[in-house]
Protein backbone atom coordinates (compact mmCIF):
# COMPACT_ATOMS: atom_id res chain seq x y z
CA UNK A 1 0.00 0.00 0.00
CA UNK A 2 1.53 3.30 -1.12
CA UNK A 3 0.30 6.37 0.73
CA UNK A 4 0.48 9.87 -0.64
CA UNK A 5 0.62 12.52 2.06
CA UNK A 6 -1.73 15.33 1.11
CA UNK A 7 -0.93 17.59 4.05
CA UNK A 8 -0.37 17.90 7.76
CA UNK A 9 -2.29 20.38 9.89
CA UNK A 10 -0.42 23.66 9.35
CA UNK A 11 -0.77 24.53 13.04
CA UNK A 12 0.66 21.22 14.27
CA UNK A 13 3.04 21.07 17.19
CA UNK A 14 5.01 18.30 15.40
CA UNK A 15 4.08 15.79 18.10
CA UNK A 16 0.36 15.66 17.42
CA UNK A 17 0.08 15.90 13.66
CA UNK A 18 -3.40 15.56 12.18
CA UNK A 19 -2.88 14.57 8.55
CA UNK A 20 -4.68 13.44 5.43
CA UNK A 21 -3.40 10.74 3.07
CA UNK A 22 -4.61 9.12 -0.15
CA UNK A 23 -3.92 5.43 -0.75
CA UNK A 24 -2.55 5.54 -4.27
CA UNK A 25 -3.84 2.19 -5.50
CA UNK A 26 -7.47 2.50 -4.37
CA UNK A 27 -8.02 6.22 -3.85
CA UNK A 28 -9.07 5.58 -0.24
CA UNK A 29 -8.64 8.48 2.17
CA UNK A 30 -6.83 7.99 5.46
CA UNK A 31 -7.12 10.45 8.31
CA UNK A 32 -4.70 10.81 11.19
CA UNK A 33 -6.13 12.72 14.10
CA UNK A 34 -7.26 12.68 17.68
CA UNK A 35 -9.19 9.53 18.55
CA UNK A 36 -12.54 10.56 19.98
CA UNK A 37 -13.13 8.98 23.37
CA UNK A 38 -15.72 11.39 24.81
CA UNK A 39 -18.68 9.13 25.74
CA UNK A 40 -21.41 11.60 24.76
CA UNK A 41 -19.83 12.30 21.36
CA UNK A 42 -19.48 8.58 20.67
CA UNK A 43 -23.05 7.88 21.81
CA UNK A 44 -24.37 10.55 19.47
CA UNK A 45 -22.28 9.34 16.51
CA UNK A 46 -23.39 5.70 16.82
CA UNK A 47 -27.03 6.79 16.62
CA UNK A 48 -26.29 7.72 12.99
CA UNK A 49 -23.63 5.17 12.06
CA UNK A 50 -22.64 2.30 14.41
CA UNK A 51 -18.90 1.80 14.96
CA UNK A 52 -17.63 -1.63 14.01
CA UNK A 53 -15.11 -3.52 16.14
CA UNK A 54 -12.16 -2.16 14.17
CA UNK A 55 -13.53 1.35 13.63
CA UNK A 56 -13.00 4.57 15.51
CA UNK A 57 -14.08 8.18 15.31
CA UNK A 58 -11.28 10.63 14.49
CA UNK A 59 -11.38 14.39 15.02
CA UNK A 60 -9.64 16.73 12.60
CA UNK A 61 -9.52 20.49 13.20
CA UNK A 62 -11.89 22.65 11.12
CA UNK A 63 -8.88 24.52 9.77
CA UNK A 64 -8.07 21.36 7.75
CA UNK A 65 -11.19 21.61 5.54
CA UNK A 66 -9.18 22.90 2.58
CA UNK A 67 -6.69 20.03 3.02
CA UNK A 68 -9.53 17.48 3.13
CA UNK A 69 -11.04 18.96 -0.04
CA UNK A 70 -7.62 18.68 -1.71
CA UNK A 71 -7.48 15.01 -0.70
CA UNK A 72 -10.96 14.41 -2.14
CA UNK A 73 -9.93 15.98 -5.41
CA UNK A 74 -6.70 13.97 -5.49
CA UNK A 75 -8.48 10.71 -4.63
CA UNK A 76 -11.04 11.25 -7.40
CA UNK A 77 -8.25 11.03 -9.96
CA UNK A 78 -7.09 7.61 -8.74
CA UNK A 79 -8.28 4.59 -10.74
CA UNK A 80 -9.71 1.92 -8.45
CA UNK A 81 -8.15 -1.47 -8.91
CA UNK A 82 -10.99 -3.21 -7.05
CA UNK A 83 -13.83 -2.02 -9.28
CA UNK A 84 -13.14 -4.30 -12.22
CA UNK A 85 -13.41 -1.43 -14.70
CA UNK A 86 -12.19 2.11 -15.25
CA UNK A 87 -14.58 3.67 -12.76
CA UNK A 88 -12.90 6.29 -10.63
CA UNK A 89 -13.20 6.23 -6.89
CA UNK A 90 -15.81 8.98 -6.65
CA UNK A 91 -18.16 7.72 -9.35
CA UNK A 92 -21.87 7.96 -8.50
CA UNK A 93 -23.50 4.61 -7.93
CA UNK A 94 -20.26 3.02 -6.71
CA UNK A 95 -21.29 -0.43 -5.52
CA UNK A 96 -18.92 -0.11 -2.56
CA UNK A 97 -20.96 2.70 -1.04
CA UNK A 98 -23.11 1.93 1.97
CA UNK A 99 -25.38 4.95 1.57
CA UNK A 100 -26.53 6.41 -1.76
CA UNK A 101 -25.26 9.85 -2.66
Amino acid sequence: MALKLIAIDPDTDREHCPAVFVEEETGDLLFQGETVTHPETLAESVQHSPLGDIEGLVRLPARMRKIIMEALHDAAAVQRTDSGDDTISSAPGDAGRVHPV
